[in-house]
């Protein structure tokens, strides 16, 4: 077998990425496989990311044994005859089976090679199942479907078919058959009581229980990545003396820091980092540092430095000190001299491309080709430090000449590969002016400055694992102390984009309101949308930290943020497309004052009181006009509806429209009528919201905007559209609504926000909120979604953004 070096650089050349090849030659039994699998490839042969993936599959299945004529399944997945994960499941399957009797016909026969299953025909096959299986469909609705889609999965005629074309599809015409979810859907949670009776729990059980819950709370700094990092001090040194220099200077305490460049507003990846970074140091009553990393004035802008500041903040964490790269710029530049002195650095002239051809890198742009020592290499101490003080002194225009390190270029590893220590950048910086020339890169200045800042822990993602040896080589060759880099997995949110330049072009193109709008996953953005800090470091605690890159759907990152909102917001009854509702058979000066909780369940929360009256607002949707709909459960011309917390239903009586066809007011009757001896009142379908109009009680408040945010793109990968991630926009990702009321509590809401319960407040990641901004004033508007206040709302105007639904509304 070959070393992991060699492993490591095959592996690249084929293209898998770093994260995936650290993954893979963990394994022995199946990195030996992939390194035979590779080599049966056809030579010269190009690897695309889905032919590599189903490799690895063929490598996972193998493991390490010698299967006869497996050549011929790597053969059909480069052919690309094998398309799928189920498809080369099947061939080797035939292969081990068979061995030196196998075939390419008959492997591509017992694998599906050729046969093309449509969406057309899955649908067939998914509404012959469900007419089929009709009568327990009807009967049990949707606690069915997941069992539906196993049972397609299994279907004979659907065996190389797409999986994933099923969900989608059995979603439609299940919508068809049941319509859309309703009460008879909602799963009922079972008491504390009832699931001690199911288990057979007694008194003694519960007791244990009872203390069981008072042990430490599952935290994402004492296991997995985080729980397995090395105490201070015990991270080795080539120069054991510099541990002892080390330890004086931290008094043994862990110290973090978090290094963003300001050269962009932070996103929601940033935000693992600064909890990674903060957190932990918190956790073990260590420090962490705020330090910019700006080393680049081409592309610094002052507004980046606050709102990074400012982002920190928000997310509920003080640095202990805030620095900058640039406060070390003399003493960088002293050890760029020393490493020269030590004959590890040189001065170079060559173009970028003559680099690049040094490094090995190809003329398409590929690694790989042979790589050689750069021409000034070989030039005296005397010669580089000269030159590298005439690039100081600004001798040199940017691009004539860097500094360079000598590393080694026989590694395999390309961060060994004589990596840039400083470059010639004209440009004033907004901390140094106009004092220097030259500016040390990233791969020179992090290792060092950790080192002056005696780092502890220095975590950063899965991108830089790679960067770890070159990190290490160089704190070693100017020998000060090496701080200990470790590397876990990034988080990624599909379904939008984070890259800063995109994010610029929809900015630029007033596709969006703002680097805040949102409908964008900046940090500025979730914040306006009013996600609540407390939400986004609950859940990130809940997905842990591992060396794997976690990618996560938007609508599970929702899911998370409303689940926190369910503890912390009070609810309003909020009607966005109002129809008048006007009671006939009552009085003018009606009123009936009925209480509601602003919160079922939380007594901390109180109630508040409505005035039932002669007019009211409901939404437009509660009301049909089609009487024969079996399934809709609102108010219709044959079909009371009970109003939340009024003592009786109303009815249908009559109703007006405009010119255009569209309901503007609606007349009722209120069933107040005593009842009759013996006679019942009859219980309504479904309660629906309304909002009072009442002077007295200066209802409704009228909102001027609401805005309803979805996804902004329609693919989980917008940059993959064909047209470029711009033709991916969603059309319906902001909707405003002009005329939406609100009950008149609201006022008494915004005094008192942000409401939280105790147990949110006593949880190990709440963030006390600033509550002087308005994204802190969160309500539950009943049965359309949480809100919170636009920071361009005002006394005069009201503006409210959506933060998340009631339900996640992906599948529909």
């Amino acid at each position: 077998m070959s070393s992991v070096e060699e492993l490591t650089t095959l592996f690249s050349k084929v293209g898998f990425e770093e994260p995936k090849i650290k993954e893979i030659v963990k394994n022995k039994k199946v990195s030996t496989s992939l390194e035979t699998l590779i080599a049966d490839a056809p030579q010269g042969y190009e690897w695309n990311k889905s032919t590599r993936n189903l490799l690895h599959s063929l490598a996972s299945l193998v493991k390490g044994a010698d299967i006869t004529n497996i050549g011929l399944v790597v053969k059909g997945i480069a052919s690309e005859d094998l398309k799928t994960a189920l498809q080369v499941n099947a061939a080797f399957k035939y292969v081990k089976e068979k061995g030196a009797d196998a075939t390419t016909e008959s492997l591509n026969e017992n694998s599906g090679v050729g046969i093309e299953v449509t969406d057309v025909e899955v649908r067939a096959s998914v509404v012959k199942y469900i007419e089929d299986n009709k009568e327990s469909i009807l009967r049990d609705r949707y606690k069915l479907v997941p069992g539906i889609f196993a049972n397609i999965k299994n279907l004979p005629e659907l065996k190389w078919a797409d999986p994933r074309s099923f969900k989608p599809i059995i979603d439609e015409e299940i919508l068809k058959v049941l319509g859309p979810k309703d009460e008879r859907d909602l799963v009922k949670k079972k008491t504390k009581k009832q699931t001690d009776n199911k288990k057979g729990k007694n008194a003694t059980d519960s007791a244990g229980a009872a203390a069981a819950s008072n042990e430490p709370k599952r935290t994402m700094f004492t296991e997995g990545f985080l729980g397995d990092l090395h105490k201070v001090g015990e991270n080795p040194q080539a120069y054991p003396e510099l541990m002892i220099e080390h330890l004086k200077a931290t008094g043994g305490k862990v110290h973090t820091r978090f290094p963003p460049e300001p050269n962009g507003y932070l996103h929601i990846g940033h935000s693992k980092a600064i909890m990674v970074n903060f957190g932990y140091a918190k956790h073990f009553d260590g420090v962490c540092y705020l330090r910019f990393d700006d080393t680049n004035p081409e592309a610094e802008a002052p507004e980046y430095f606050e709102s990074i500041k400012r982002m920190v903040s928000w997310l509920g964490f003080a640095p202990w000190k805030i620095t900058y790269s640039s406060d070390y710029f003399d003493q960088l530049y002293d050890l760029a001299e020393v490493l020269i002195n030590n004959d590890k650095g040189y001065v170079c002239h060559c173009t970028a491309q003559e680099v690049k051809k040094c490094r090995g890198i190809k003329e398409d742009g590929t690694p790989g080709g042979e790589r050689s020592a750069c021409k000034h290499r070989s030039n005296t101490i005397e010669q580089n430090l000269e030159e590298f003080r005439k690039m100081k002194e600004g001798h040199y225009q940017p691009g004539e000449a860097t500094l360079r390190m000598k590393m080694d270029l026989e590694s395999p590893n390309p961060q060994m590969w004589d990596l840039v220590a400083y470059r010639v950048l004209n440009a004033p910086h907004p901390r140094t002016g106009t004092k220097w020339k030259i500016y040390p890169t990233y791969d020179f200045t992090h290792c060092l400055v950790d080192s002056f800042e005696n780092i502890t822990h220095s975590l950063c993602t899965t991108e830089f694992y790679l960067s770890r040896q070159s990190y290490e080589w160089l704190c070693d060759q100017v020998h000060v102390f090496r701080p200990a880099q470790r590397e876990y997995g990034r988080l990624n949110i599909t379904g939008t984009i984070l890259s800063k330049r995109k994010i610029a072009k929809l900015v630029d193109e007033k596709f969006v309101r703002g680097w805040d709008d949102p409908r964008l996953f900046t940090l500025e953005g979730i914040r306006r949308r009013g996600v609540p800090p407390g939400a986004i470091l609950n859940f990130i605690n809940t997905l842990g930290v591992t060396t794997s890159t976690t990618n996560i759907q938007v609508a599970r990152f929702e899911n998370a943020v409303r689940k926190y909102l369910e503890d912390t917001t009070p609810r309003l009854m909020f009607v966005l497309d109002p129809i008048e509702v006007i009671v006939e058979n009552v009085a003018d000066d009606f009123e009936e004052v009925v209480s509601i909780p602003y919160r079922a369940g939380t007594p901390k929360f109180g109630d508040r009181s409505v005035p039932f009256t002669k007019r009211f607002y409901i939404e437009r949707s509660d009301f049909s006009e089609d009487a024969s709909d079996a399934e809709f459960f609102r108010l219709t011309p044959k079909q009371d509806v009970g109003l939340v917390r009024v003592p009786h239903t109303v009815s249908f009586n009559r109703l007006e429209k405009d010119e255009s066809g569209n309901i503007t007011k609606l007349y009722v009757n209120y069933n107040n009528a005593p009842l009759k001896e013996g006679e019942k009142a009859k219980k309504p379908k479904t309660y629906i919201q309304w909002v009072p109009i009442s002077a007295k009680f200066n209802s409704p408040v009228r909102v001027d905007e609401t805005r309803v945010y979805n996804q902004l793109f329609n693919s989980e990968n917008p940059s993959a559209h064909e047209g470029g991630f711009l033709k991916d926009i969603n059309p319906d990702s902001e909707m405003v609504y002009k005329h939406a009321v609100i009950e008149h509590n609201y006022h008494e809401v915004i005094k008192s926000a942000p409401w939280v319960v105790d147990s949110i407040k006593e949880s190990e990641f709440y963030v006390e909120e600033d509550k002087t901004t308005k994204e802190t004033f969160r309500f539950q508007g009943m049965r359309v979604g949480y809100f919170t206040m636009d920071k361009e709302s005002n006394d005069e105007k009201i503006i409210l953004n959506r933060i998340v639904s009631l339900k996640d509304s992906t599948s529909k």
